[in-house]
């Protein structure tokens, strides 16, 4: 495949496009305006409709109204974005609708700033928005697999019909790597099945609903979605292991972009003699739990590196079934740990197990 240099968020938009999605329902919100303004472009070159919204709570609605007539539809924001567009993706996750979302997380809380940050790990794997529900979460550490990502998380939601979310802080946005794009220009369209709301003149009529006043109906859709969500934990675990197959006393974990520091660190601390492994999820949620604890199993310790305050280590927690000590090193408000930083507490850890 021919490769081209893209800035992150505009390859994303391609991708999109790419995978079939046609529909984009969005609002400006740095660091991820590049892909709405990608977009806006280029889907009416490719025949397809664009439309800014007048605020992110009207583009969570307008994927929930695209996607209940049978469309493949994307919306982006960043982390505040995320948050007004919680309502809407319950509605969307309890009516068992197929939509793509992207947050290209920036810092906070609050309005925060407009750096990079990982802080919405909670908001996106544990608490989206009210309710039993779950969405699919995948979290890509370069620009190349947030393109294979992005195409995966349309065919996920559609196999699933289920809300599946791409999470990459600022950097994945806004940084330039060579990428290549599938061969097939646009995918095929999405077949609605037996749910679409495509017009009932020769078949019964199909409703989208989320309201259910009946506590047993609730309850069963609830079981439903459950079930549905321990299907997803069988089929779709990602993840990657760096430097695992020789012995190594500590194992990193991190995800995204942090992953990709951990590695120039483990590289750059191989040469002095210090093996350390790197578990790296790329499904977040659900979180791949005995491949973590696998991995933490073959070491003596464990660091969650994460730019953050610390958020996926709990699930690091969970997954240590055997009690190993877990440490943290992060940052977040916009300050991304460097190489020599993760080093610096790899060794601080080392030289405590030897005393």
């Amino acid at each position: 495949m021919t490769k081209v240099l893209m800035k992150g968020n505009e390859a994303i938009g391609e991708a999109a496009i790419r995978a079939g999605c046609l529909h984009f329902f969005g609002y400006p919100i740095t660091p991820q305006s590049e892909v709405p303004e990608y977009l806006s472009k280029r889907l009416p070159e490719v025949g397809g409709q664009y439309v800014q919204a007048e605020s992110e709570v009207a583009a969570s609605n307008m994927i929930y109204g695209a996607a209940g007539v049978g469309m493949r539809v994307l919306t982006t924001s960043s982390s505040p974005g995320i948050s007004l567009m919680a309502e809407a993706l319950s509605y969307i996750a309890c009516c068992e609708l197929p939509v793509v979302v992207v947050n290209i997380m920036r810092c906070g809380p609050g309005l925060g700033g407009i750096l990079p940050s990982q802080s919405d790990y909670f908001q996106a794997t544990k608490g989206t928005a009210h309710g039993d529900f779950d969405i699919i979460v995948l979290a890509p550490s370069s620009v190349q697999e947030a393109v294979d990502l992005t195409i995966i998380s349309f065919e996920l939601a559609e196999k699933y019909r289920n809300p599946v979310m791409v999470i990459g802080d600022g950097m994945i946005g806004q940084m330039m790597e060579p990428v290549s794009f599938p061969d097939k220009e646009i995918g095929p369209p999405l077949d609605p099945g037996d749910w679409g709301l495509t017009g009932c003149k020769d078949r019964p009529r199909r409703i989208v609903n989320s309201l259910y006043l009946d506590p047993d109906l609730l309850y069963q859709q609830n079981i439903k979605l459950k079930e549905k969500f321990e299907l997803i934990k069988q089929n779709e675990l990602r993840f990657e292991l760096y430097n695992c197959d020789e012995p190594y006393d500590l194992l990193l974990v991190g995800f995204g972009m942090m992953a990709r520091i951990c590695k120039t660190a483990i590289d750059q601390l191989k040469a002095e003699g210090l093996n350390v492994g790197l578990f790296r999820p790329i499904t977040v949620n659900p979180f791949p739990y005995e491949a973590c604890a696998e991995a933490i199993g073959r070491s003596k310790s464990v660091i969650s590196v994460e730019m953050n305050m610390g958020q996926m280590i709990e699930d690091v927690r969970l997954a240590n079934v055997e009690g190993k000590p877990v440490d943290f090193f992060g940052k977040t408000g916009g300050l991304i740990p460097a190489v020599e930083e993760v080093q610096d507490k790899v060794r601080e850890s080392l030289a405590a197990m030897k005393k």
